[in-house]
């Protein structure tokens, strides 16, 4: 495959200044040669070239750049064709070098070769998708991060401990006449220990951060009519939301994206919980509850101006059961009537005070203030789930290896330390089948 030249419109649809038509393999100079009609292009330099069809019409004029192989992004030849903005124009240089024996790339061609030809590994290639559809300046910060190999490092030097500690093994597998020294066996179970714990680490924060990479996702909980939709329609500065003095008026989950501070977040109005009266209000309240699940941050409102009530417990019984894997931020809302709620857990929240309907300032500055503290993080974070489940199954096989360590069982123990290797290295350059380097690369954009 890698023999074919390869073609792509690199930049989104649409009217624009500009538009980009990008071209990798061994034809590129020649297709390029060809329909500028000009003898020759010099390596990284912007040529201002008139591109002609096979009638000899003019199609365009373009900046013509072309980057001589093995320095591009590929590995290969590239020639990037910058042409005036807009489909038309950037279509027709795409057939014009599809017609000179070029094919249309596959999404994420040209990073698949990329990585194929040792010009980037997994991480920086993963870095790379995300980056275009990056939510948030954190998110920028950190992939950009990761395009410059910190993930890569990060890995790498897992990966020579755990290779250092497999030979140190092999060595006496072969060559030991008697059990290891109790004092060896405990530094090499210390230096798993500080491997172990380094690793737990970064997927526990990886975890906690997904929202930086992925978008943050919050949502609004409470028994019916406590304020939900209102706040809804307040944070995104219209009526999205029906808001209604009937209870039960939200049967389903409402989501839509709004901007707190830097980030781009889900704001998630849930079904008023409580018991159900109908069975389309049933799968509401399920589907309040999944959404609970799968939210980074949940905000649970309360009426305070009624006192605290069996339908509000279902909500407390929520927050104790959530409240050590999610961060709460609890409402109290209609502060401007008589106070008449309270409950114990509640208070140890710290609840906002507010009235929905004149001011949500107080909230929103909480909020951004939450997400900011999850931006803080300066250390590796991992971008994806493949990369989360890699060190998922580094860590099982590491845990797995203490005990016949223990017991001297050097063949088992050298086992688990080999799969340990194969699981972290799959992050940055697996000896995967090209069937899956297809599927992997396949998700990204075209010209990508």
């Amino acid at each position: 495959m890698n023999n074919d030249t390869i073609v792509a419109i690199a930049t989104s649809h649409g009217i624009g200044s500009i538009a980009i038509v990008r071209v990798s393999g061994k034809k590129s100079l020649e297709i390029a040669k060809k329909i500028t009609k000009k003898s020759d292009f010099k390596p990284r330099y912007a040529t201002l070239s008139t591109l002609y069809n096979e009638k000899n019409e003019i199609v365009d004029q373009a900046i013509v750049i072309y980057f001589k192989a093995p320095f591009s992004f590929t590995g290969e030849d590239i020639v990037e064709f910058q042409c005036h903005g807009g489909i038309v124009i950037a279509k027709k240089i795409l057939d014009l070098v599809i017609k000179n024996k070029a094919r249309l790339a596959e999404p994420g061609e040209f990073s698949k070769r990329a990585f194929l030809n040792g010009k980037i590994d997994l991480t920086e290639a993963e870095a790379i998708a995300k980056l275009i559809e990056a939510k948030s300046e954190d998110a920028a910060k950190i992939l950009a991060k990761q395009i410059k190999g910190e993930l890569k490092n990060y890995i790498e030097d897992i990966r020579e401990s755990l290779i250092r500690i497999l030979a140190y093994t092999e060595v006496n597998i072969d060559y030991a006449e008697e059990d290891l020294p109790q004092d060896l066996v405990d530094s090499i179970k210390n230096q798993l220990n500080d491997l172990q714990k380094k690793l737990q680490n970064t997927l526990n924060a990886s975890k906690r951060r997904s929202g930086l990479i992925e978008g943050f996702k919050i949502s609004i909980i409470g028994k019916p009519n406590t304020g939900k939709s209102s706040l809804l329609n307040k944070l995104l500065s219209y009526e999205r939301a029906i808001v209604s003095e009937i209870a039960g008026t939200t049967r389903d989950t409402i989501e839509e994206n709004v901007k707190i501070g830097t980030h781009l977040v889900r704001m998630v109005d849930t079904a008023g919980i409580r018991e159900a009266k109908d069975v389309i209000e049933k799968i509401g309240i399920e589907r309040s509850i999944k959404a609970i699940e799968d939210s980074d941050i949940i905000i649970a409102m309360f009426d305070a101006s009624k006192e605290k009530d069996d339908e509000d417990e279902k909500i407390i019984d929520l927050i104790k059961k959530y409240k050590d894997e999610k961060d709460f931020i609890i409402v109290l809302n209609k502060s401007d009537l008589p106070q008449k709620f309270f409950d114990e857990t509640v208070e140890k929240l710290k609840p906002i005070n507010l009235s929905v309907k004149k001011d949500i300032s107080p909230l929103i500055k909480v909020l951004e203030n939450l997400l900011n503290s999850y931006s803080s993080y300066d250390e590796v974070l991992l971008i994806s789930k493949r990369q989360t489940d890699a060190v998922e199954n580094a860590l099982i096989s590491i845990q797995e290896a203490f005990l016949p360590l223990q017991n001297g069982e050097l063949e088992i123990f050298a086992y688990h330390i080999n799969d340990a290797i194969k699981a972290i290295s799959s992050i940055t350059r697996p000896m995967e089948s090209s069937e899956l380097l297809d599927k992997m690369f396949g998700e990204f954009c075209l010209g990508k």
